[in-house]
């Protein structure tokens, strides 16, 4: 959101109406908007009435949901619905905006870490910079300090840039004392310190912060390019979008699953795309009406029932009958749903296909390995998993499918994992792993790795690709200044390429536990057509990202 901010409040602050009008008038530009991610209840807001004064949007419009809801959905457990409500309130308002003002949520102020932990997860969920506001009265200059720094620390860890910050309420003497104190110190951003802002006069309030804020490098500051920063809720929300923008039909093999009806129920609701569900096609609307779900505007198929059984059953036999298969066998191969489906993906009766929950990887990508086969250039069928941290996304492959890949094979991996990157919003940087940066260790290990690079850059000569490296080197900026200077990936990649499944495997399941990473996937890459494999033991939530990933693929191959 580059053209929106919010207000994030350290402290209870009087000022933050001033503060807000003074923000609007010195930062709005063409259709302005001011938005309030909780207010106190179904009424109106006085500081919403108050600030969006001239903006054409409704009071309704103009927040989240009410505080009483919220604080039910945190007593549930809920935090995670509470914020993609605010977010799908924020992102709808925002569409064709030049401006959006988010103000601090009014929330009870009966915990205030679990208050401040919320107004963190909002702002950092926005996706937009935050203007912080302290309440700089009765605390001394050090004080004010450790608040100011416990508050950027928090927000630093979610990436959500700061702009400024403005310390209020301060008299003569205690906004002198605390400015020869910051003069002191190296602060990593303008901070401004105001008078008392409890101004009634709405002209009055602006002209007071106009007087104490550099207006001009404020709004210089909001207009410079930033880096992307997406938290795992953003990432799943963009994702959501973006399946949406084409209906995309997903074939799901295992439709008698549990998790599988929920998800169906899930994704035809949010209208994420359009569901195939395989299966008996009475158990499978006894099952879903039994745990009250709705289903109604999916496809039902039972393949061995099915029209095109024949026909699809007769394709196989064609394909694979230099392989032995008979037409006998290839009767009973298109009555598992698993071969059924992907040669409804073959077929182009279905854009992509998702199984996995009730079968194994083996299984599930077997037929597709049989049938659809890899892209023009690609000898292997190879995944990433998309790890979602705090603020940003990377793409670790290959961390599910080949054990050893040769350096050709890693060469592709590398390529078609940029290419992965690509599809999901993510600019490709690309680091081949190995325990040697650039010329530091010697081995076979290390020459297979330098051996892939050299090919992939054949393969992808405009690809941002480097290696050997280490990992500490490839994402660490200040590792990376000591052990690989001026590369073009070393201390910013996107993409990491470990050189076997074991390192692969294991790195990724490190970092989703230590770092508390969403890890989504395996997303299989290179085949002709999106088809995913889900882990035996996964969520609703899992069913409900792959097959939106898989939409995003199918969508992408259009």
């Amino acid at each position: 959101m580059p053209n929106a901010l919010s207000i994030f409040p350290a402290t209870p602050c009087a000022g933050i109406p001033a503060i807000a009008l003074g923000l609007m008038d010195t930062l709005s530009r063409g259709s302005a908007a001011v938005f309030r991610p909780i207010v106190a209840g179904a009424g109106p807001d006085p500081l919403i009435d108050l600030v969006r004064r001239g903006c054409a949007e409704s009071p309704a419009d103009a927040c989240g949901l009410p505080r009483a809801e919220a604080r039910e959905l945190l007593a549930n457990g809920a935090s995670k619905r509470l914020l993609e409500t605010v977010m799908t309130k924020f992102r709808a308002l925002s569409k064709g905006k030049g401006f959006v003002l988010s103000l601090p949520a009014d929330l009870p102020g009966t915990n205030p870490v679990q208050d401040f932990r919320l107004h963190v997860d909002i702002a950092a969920n926005l996706g937009c910079p935050a203007i912080v506001a302290a309440c700089g009265a009765g605390r001394s200059p050090e004080d004010v300090e450790d608040l100011l720094r416990g508050t950027w620390d928090a927000l630093a860890e979610y990436g959500v840039e700061i702009p400024a910050t403005l310390v209020t309420d301060l008299d003569g003497n205690g906004m002198q004392r605390l400015r020869d104190h910051l003069g002191k110190i190296k602060t990593p951003h303008p901070v401004y310190l105001l008078p008392p802002l409890d101004i009634p006069d709405p002209k009055a309030a602006v002209a007071a912060f106009k007087a104490g804020v550099d207006g001009n490098a404020l709004a210089a500051a909001l207009e410079a390019p930033r880096a992307p920063r997406t938290t795992p809720l953003l990432f799943e929300m963009d994702l959501m979008d973006r399946a949406r923008e084409k209906r995309m039909r997903i074939v799901l093999a295992e439709g008698l699953e549990e998790r599988i009806l929920r998800a169906t129920d899930s994704l035809l609701h949010s209208d994420v795309a359009d569901i195939i569900l395989l299966g008996d096609v009475d158990a499978i609307r006894g099952k879903a009406a039994s745990l009250k779900l709705d289903i109604a505007k999916a496809t039902l198929i039972d393949p061995a029932k099915a029209k095109n059984f024949d026909d699809y059953a007769n394709t196989y036999h064609e394909l694979r009958k230099a392989k032995g298969v008979t037409p006998e066998a290839a009767r009973t191969a298109m009555a598992d749903p698993t071969y059924y489906g992907t040669m409804m993906v073959k077929k182009d009766d279905a854009d992509g296909m998702v199984s996995g929950s009730i079968n194994t990887t083996a299984h599930t990508i077997r037929p597709s390995f049989e049938f659809v086969k890899t892209k023009p250039g690609f000898s292997v069928v190879s995944s990433v998993f998309l790890m979602c941290l705090k603020d940003r996304v990377l793409v670790f492959g290959d961390c599910a499918v080949n054990p050893n890949p040769t350096s050709q094979q890693l060469a592709e991996i590398a390529v078609a994992s940029a290419r992965t990157a690509k599809v999901f919003g993510i600019e490709p940087r690309v680091a081949m792993l190995s325990y040697s940066t650039g010329t530091s260790g010697k081995g076979p290990d290390v020459d297979l790795v330098v051996e892939a690079t050299k090919l992939a850059k054949e393969m992808a000569p405009d690809l941002a690709i480097d290696g050997p490296i280490q990992y500490d080197a490839a994402i660490d900026p200040g590792v990376a200044r000591t052990k690989l200077p001026n590369s073009p990936v070393a201390g910013k990649a996107t993409v990491f390429i470990f050189p076997d499944l074991n390192t692969g495997n294991n790195t990724y399941k490190a970092v989703q536990r230590a770092a508390d990473a969403l890890a989504v996937g395996p997303v299989l890459q290179g085949l002709n057509k999106p088809v995913n494999d889900l882990s035996r033991g996964c969520t609703v939530a899992d069913i409900v990202n792959t097959v939106a990933i898989t939409a995003v693929q199918a969508a992408a191959e259009k």
